[in-house]
């Protein structure tokens, strides 16, 4: 008997010497690998930024008015926005970053300037908001993502001719179309929340805005302003799983 008691011993302790020969156990003792973080998801939320915009030649294009084809001046505008953004990430395994946004901003940036051609006249403008859908291109190092984004843009925009002697003679509301480009960076502070900061450039082109007549006896004017805006942003997004 005693013969198989020793027998018995010796395969206990033989196993025992192999499991420590062969490391942690697969099943259960193994240390879990971390995953590698990664953008892919949507998102909401929110910014405030900068804007600075230009007003610029307020060409004449009134038929068989005075100083036809000529500039009467420009002006800069400037304010703060805030706004509200939404999208949607794809990260390829190496990195890679594909994805969409569309984001929309409120502002009241002013600018005016005195007519460059005409005694006690003033023109003035005033950016509502700013809205784009754009493409996202990046590369994420980890938690942190460097992009570059561009696509269409919309501007709201209001516009006065005011006179010394009878105040405010001329309004229009334009809401103009363009394009827009920029890049940023994005950090993700935790699973679902992340922080960043980007540079905009928005192109308006240069547009006829018909000016309607605040008193009677006046006709139609016609002018063609070129528009372009910089916003420098940042915000937060509420980040949502794959």
């Amino acid at each position: 008997m005693w013969k198989y008691l020793a027998a018995a011993a010796l395969i206990a302790f033989a196993g025992r010497a192999m499991a420590a020969d062969l490391g942690p156990s697969s099943y259960g003792n193994a240390l879990p690998v971390p995953l590698a973080w990664s953008f892919t998801g949507c998102y909401v939320g929110g910014n405030a930024s900068g804007l600075w915009g230009e007003s610029e030649r307020w060409i004449v294009r009134t038929p068989g008015g005075d100083f036809y084809g000529q500039s009467l001046g420009g002006h800069d505008l400037h304010d703060w926005i805030g706004g509200v953004q939404a999208g949607c990430d794809y990260q390829l395994p190496v990195g890679i970053l594909f994805g969409i946004q569309g984001d929309y901003g409120w502002t009241d940036a002013k600018g005016s300037h005195a007519s460059a051609r005409e005694f006690g006249v003033f023109y003035h403008s005033d950016i509502e908001s700013l809205a784009a859908v754009a493409g996202r291109l990046g590369y994420a190092w980890d938690r942190f993502l460097g992009y570059v984004k561009g696509g269409g843009a919309w501007e709201h925009v209001d516009y006065s001719a005011s006179t010394i002697l009878i105040g405010t003679a001329y309004r229009a509301s334009d809401t103009r179309s363009g394009w827009t480009v920029g890049g940023g960076g994005e950090y993700a502070i935790t699973k679902f929340l992340s922080g960043f900061v980007e540079y905009d450039y928005y192109d308006f082109g240069t547009e006829t805005v018909r000016l309607t007549p605040q008193i009677a006896g006046l006709r139609p004017g016609y002018l063609g302003i070129e528009e372009t805006t910089q916003v420098v942003r940042a915000g937060l997004n509420l980040r949502f799983g794959p």
